[in-house]
């Protein structure tokens, strides 16, 4: 039986890539300081800030806005309910009932007031739900966020979210998303600044600290992300993982300081406000305008 490396209690984890073993008590302390310490390398926030925090009802978004509530920031959420039948109808119910008890604001948008929810878009844009559920909550997170007044967007991205993306964006040379890729991105023309504090704690690090923490979160995944090779790359990361601990945090961190800074000197792509919504975007028309112009067309076709 292992014992917890600050107070010889039973420990309740071993986190084989630290080296470390500690109590419940102990490893709840950790994981703040970790989500802290990150917050400060990467220069995302201070307490003077208003973030929003993007929450999904699952176990990473709320373990987020959790520790960031306990560490003193000012922290606030934003639920986009997507429409997605049960699984919605469940998360945003989870997200109210955390909000609550935080003592913490949840603002709460549905899809289909501003457009029209995902299964419905699916059908119509005849493209992956994740896809056109990507762009939509970009839009949206960056649109409230600059509505309500914060200055930072937070999510609850964690490493193995980041080193998956990674691993797709690399096997398929996408230089436009690999310069994109970073913990942090700044505020200007137009956009709100995003930023990841779960980005070096791993997908069960979080699980464990919501558990601990007592955190009712939904356990069910999108119906949508069946299939999704996000989950293949995660998978077969986590085989190398088992077999060399460590490898996800420093195929990331590799990534950020090596590779990263040569990507960022590239020259930007030039940002101006969307025609139709003033959101910016790089044509003439964003995205989600231009989504809504096909789902305007489609429901003439469908009445004539």
């Amino acid at each position: 039986m292992k014992r917890c490396a600050k107070c010889s209690q039973k420990a309740v984890v071993y986190l084989p890539h630290h080296r470390i073993a500690l109590c419940k008590e102990h490893y709840i302390e950790w994981f703040e300081r970790r989500v802290e310490r990150t917050i400060r390398e990467f220069r995302m926030f201070s307490k003077e800030d208003r973030v929003l925090v993007a929450v999904s009802g699952g176990k990473d978004s709320l373990s987020l806005w959790h520790a960031l509530h306990k560490l003193g920031y000012q922290a606030d959420g934003l639920y986009i309910n997507l429409g997605i039948g049960e699984y919605s109808k469940l998360s945003e119910e989870k997200a109210k009932k955390f909000a609550q008890g935080l003592g913490r604001t949840l603002h709460v948008i549905r899809l289909k007031d501003l457009v029209e929810d995902i299964p419905t878009l699916k059908e119509i844009e005849k493209r992956p739900a994740c896809s056109v559920c990507g762009n939509l909550k970009r839009y949206y997170m960056n649109k409230s966020a600059k509505e309500l007044g914060f200055s930072v967007i937070a999510t609850g991205h964690n490493l193995d979210d980041e080193s998956a993306t990674l691993m797709g964006n690399v096997l398929s040379w996408n230089l436009g998303y690999l310069r994109r890729q970073y913990p942090v991105l700044k505020e200007g023309n137009g956009f709100v600044k995003k930023v990841k504090p779960l980005c070096l704690i791993t997908e069960k690090e979080s699980a464990l600290y919501a558990l601990l923490s007592g955190i009712d979160f939904v356990e069910e995944e999108c119906p949508y992300s069946v299939g999704a090779s996000s989950i293949e790359y995660k998978l077969l990361l986590s085989q190398i993982e088992e077999r060399s601990p460590g490898t996800k945090l420093r195929f990331y961190l590799e990534f950020l300081r090596k590779v990263q800074p040569l990507l960022r000197r590239e020259e930007k792509l030039e940002l101006k406000p969307c025609s139709i919504c003033g959101e910016p975007t790089s044509g003439d028309v964003c995205t989600v305008c231009r989504l809504k112009q096909r789902l305007t067309l489609s429901e003439k076709g469908q009445g004539s």
